[in-house]
């Protein structure tokens, strides 16, 4: 996978909130050869989802929602959240893209043999991390920043507007969001993770049933806002905390793919629990992609201009 086309699309459709269930991390720009599913591995994955047993307690769905709440650190403490940082690293593709990568991201400050010795360099396997600061605000406002090849991409939403800046495409000029990206920003969830105060909302939730997720029972929960673009998150029925969560569908190969976000690595950052360890998966793409935050800051200080159209 090239890192360049990775890093383009992380910028592009970053959705990133708190709980990240809405991450779209460029497993698109996975090679399509990657994108094949033997049928042994259809009867693999088909096994996982069947063994054992479910042994969860048949619980209401108000009273997971409320177990859930107060496993993330409970419902004033988040009402108290006006503002997070996060930094960290994010998976961009495997090494043996970075050639390629570099050509176009740095053409004219590299010449062939530098470019062939990095790539060597490189674990061919290994993935390429990306450096990343995020911040958020109530209400819906947003800036985060990618450094990639020596130059720093920017995705800054104000609760209106949208602009971005794609130094790593050589674009120099700052661009307005594309109808889509606005829509989506715009629908996005507020600070906190979708159950958290899902009723003033206006997002109804019901149980689904229970399957297992990574091993381990959960309660399916299907979510449906206010927008009508229904969701599903799955809440462990040991810890209350939400492992999985549906994200948008993304269209890879001309075709609409389910997206999940696993969590992992909760901590707790101030009263409130936050996932330090997400990783996507893109149904029929074998390619995972983790965030790895590193440090998360609540209620940090955030000037005006932190969300104000960047400058070229």
């Amino acid at each position: 996978m090239s890192v360049f086309r990775s890093a383009r699309r992380l910028v592009l459709g970053f959705a990133l909130y708190v709980s990240f269930a809405t991450p779209s991390l460029a497993a698109d720009a996975a090679p399509k050869a990657q994108a094949k599913t033997t049928k042994t591995d259809v009867k693999a994955q088909a096994k996982t989802k069947g063994e054992g047993t479910t042994k969860a307690p048949r619980l209401s769905v108000a009273e997971i929602v409320k177990r859930h709440v107060s496993a993330r650190g409970g419902l004033e403490a988040w009402r108290g959240v006006q503002a997070l940082s996060l930094t960290g690293k994010m998976d961009a593709g495997t090494g043996d893209s970075v050639a390629r990568s570099m050509r176009v991201a740095q053409p004219r400050r590299k010449g062939r043999h530098e470019v062939a010795a990095a790539a060597q360099s490189e674990d061919s396997d290994r993935q390429v991390q990306l450096p990343f600061k995020l911040a958020k605000q109530r209400p819906n406002k947003s800036r985060l920043e990618i450094e990639f090849a020596g130059k720093t991409a920017v995705q800054v939403y104000d609760g209106a507007n949208g602009w971005k800046l794609r130094p790593y495409l050589n674009r120099d000029a700052v661009e307005p969001f594309t109808p889509e990206e606005a829509k989506a920003q715009a629908e996005s969830d507020d600070l906190a993770d979708p159950l958290i105060d899902h009723a003033a909302r206006g997002t109804k939730v019901e149980l689904a049933g229970i399957e297992k997720v990574e091993g381990r029972d959960a309660y399916k929960l299907t979510l449906t806002p206010k927008t009508g673009a229904v969701r599903h998150v799955w809440v462990d029925a040991a810890t209350f905390l939400d492992v999985k969560v549906q994200g948008p569908q993304r269209r890879m190969d001309g075709k609409l793919r389910n997206v999940f976000v696993y969590q992992r690595d909760f901590r707790a950052v101030q009263g409130v629990k936050i996932p330090f360890v997400l990783e996507t998966v893109v149904d029929g793409y074998p390619q995972k992609h983790r965030i790895l935050v590193e440090k998360v800051a609540v209620n940090p200080k955030l000037g005006g201009e932190t969300f104000a159209k960047p400058k070229a």
